[in-house]
Parts: structure tokens; C-alpha cells; sequence
């Protein structure tokens, strides 16, 4: 039987819709404000995000630039890259603890033009700003505005999140698969709704049902599990 290709690092759709709120659903209530650009807004045009990796920072900030006046801005992006520009009207900044010293000058002073021109601003780290190892005046304005922890989910959550993937594809997945998935696998959603595909795509070429030595099957051929 030939492997089965597991391309899990392709990107899925990332939408708000598609993030599973757990704790986050005041954050998720807020930047859906934002991306819609409605009354509803909270006066404050900043909101920072800090929480550990595989959290989804990243992910809300996706599906926030998918906007067509949105301007996502990783660390590594060039210093003309954080200019202020008019027509866009949400600056995205990633991982603000990864910018380098000319990039720090340069979010310093896009904070600033966004404070004096308008427009809405949405910056990550992996600590809140105090805990940043950046310039104190870019760790001022990086307070500026709501400061959200953004809550990595629970295994309970993350399985109930994986069940209702499953269910909205009308796929049945034997007890005991998911919870097993979540400790032998990669223990972010992004990993754990990639191998879901990998083992529908798996159980339709071996016209098999999901159950738990499908996946255990699966994690050996591909040297997966953990």
C-alpha cells in the first residue's frame, strides 16, 4: 500500500469562525469588531494579544487580514513595511518579541501615526508587554489600548473542537480516537485538524472506519506519534 502524503503544514482557512474560543470569547467578540469595522468597537484602537506558541495568536491575526484595507506585518518584515499608509485601516504586527532593533523604531512609529491618523492596530507577543525583552517606549505603546491573554485550550475543549469538525463533515469517529490523537500528536489545533483530514483522506483510500488502530496505523507509517 503506498504512504498516504501528509502535507500538515499547508495552510487551512483561517477565519475567526474557525478559531475555537474556549476561554477567548470576549477576545473573539472584540476583534470581530474590528474586522467589521462597526459602532460596536471599543473606543481603544489598540489590542494586544500575548500567550505561548500553538495558541493561535497568529491564526486570529490571519483571519483578521484577510480584510482588503489589512496589512499583516511579521516581525521579519522589512522597516518600509510598517509605514502608514493611507487606505489601510488595520496594521496586523506579529510576534513583537522577534523584532530585530530597526523594526522596533519602525512599530514605534507606526503606533504613533495610528494614534494621529486613525486606524485600528492588532500586535502579538509571547508575553504581555512588560515581559518584553524590546525598547521601553515601544513597550509603552504596545500597553496602549486592551491587553488580551490569549488561553490555549484544554484537552477537553480541544476534543470537543475536533468533534465538531468531524460532525459538520459528517464523519464518525470511534470513541477513544480523539483522545488518544491529543496525546500521542502535535498538541496544536492546527496540527490535530491536519491529521483529522489525514484520517478521513486515510479511512476513504482503505475504506475503513476512523477508529483507534486506524490511527495508530496511520502515526507508525508515518513516524508521527509521539
Amino acid at each position: 500500500m503506498r504512504q498516504l502524503p501528509l502535507d500538515l503544514g499547508a495552510p487551512a482557512p483561517q477565519t475567526l469562525d474557525s478559531f475555537a474560543a474556549g476561554q477567548n470569547a470576549e477576545l473573539l467578540h472584540v476583534l470581530g469588531t474590528f474586522a467589521a469595522r462597526t459602532q460596536a468597537a471599543p473606543a481603544e484602537r489598540f489590542v494586544y494579544l500575548w500567550g505561548e506558541s500553538g495558541a493561535g495568536k497568529t491564526h486570529l491575526l490571519r483571519a483578521l487580514a484577510d480584510a482588503p484595507d489589512a496589512r499583516y506585518l511579521p516581525a521579519d518584515s522589512p522597516a518600509a513595511g510598517f509605514d502608514y499608509t493611507t487606505g489601510v485601516g488595520l496594521y496586523l504586527l506579529d510576534d513583537c518579541q522577534r523584532l530585530g532593533a530597526e523594526a522596533q523604531v519602525a512599530a514605534f512609529n507606526l503606533y504613533n501615526q495610528v494614534r494621529d491618523n486613525g486606524g485600528l492596530l492588532v500586535a502579538t507577543g509571547d508575553a504581555p508587554p512588560v515581559g518584553l525583552n524590546l525598547r521601553e517606549d515601544l513597550r509603552t505603546r504596545l500597553g496602549w489600548g486592551l491587553i488580551y491573554q490569549v488561553h490555549g485550550l484544554t484537552d477537553d475543549e480541544k476534543i470537543s473542537a475536533l468533534q465538531q469538525t468531524a460532525q459538520v463533515r459528517g464523519l464518525t469517529v470511534s470513541p477513544g480516537v480523539l483522545p488518544y490523537l491529543i496525546t500521542h500528536f502535535r498538541r496544536d489545533m492546527r496540527s490535530l485538524a491536519a491529521m483529522l483530514d489525514a484520517l478521513d483522506r486515510y479511512s476513504l483510500e482503505t475504506r475503513r472506519p476512523v477508529t483507534l488502530p486506524l490511527l495508530r496505523e496511520l502515526l507508525q507509517r508515518e513516524g508521527l506519534g509521539q
